[in-house]
């Protein structure tokens, strides 16, 4: 599921950067799927885009069972700007990285009033009461 989803990315900075009616022809491309559940791909177009992505099958046959993913792309945006972009995924989710991604404000200061209920309740956690049978 993440591969298709981080694949699908790909494809996206792939259709920005060039226009809806251009061929670019891809120059290399390598792929390897291991019975294992394990993969790598690696491709390169004419006009300088540039993908790689490989995955492995974490705790094969548990419960725990996830696919671990990581890969980068590269391009040059219409304005020249050369973009970079990286990935890793697991059974957490996924964490992109780039320059060119915005980043989130600082987290603000937790008021002092909250943070004293959130240490009492740390503090007293909530005890289940048993009730007698047959009543509500």
């Amino acid at each position: 599921m993440n591969s298709v989803l981080l694949s699908a990315l790909a494809i996206v900075a792939v259709a920005s950067a060039a226009s809806p009616n251009d061929v670019i022809a891809i120059v290399s491309q390598e792929q390897d799927i291991s019975p294992d559940g394990s993969f790598s791909s690696k491709w390169e177009t004419a006009n300088g885009i540039s993908v790689q992505e490989s995955g492995t099958l974490k705790n094969a046959g548990q419960k725990d069972e996830a696919e671990v993913i990581q890969g980068s792309a590269a391009w040059t945006a219409p304005d020249g700007t050369k973009l970079n972009l990286q990935w890793f995924a697991d059974e957490n989710g996924a964490n992109f990285q780039g320059d060119h991604l915005p980043t989130p404000p600082p987290p603000q200061e937790i008021p002092a009033a909250i943070q004293r209920a959130l240490d009492w309740i740390a503090a007293h956690p909530h005890k289940e009461e048993s009730s007698p049978k047959g009543k509500f």
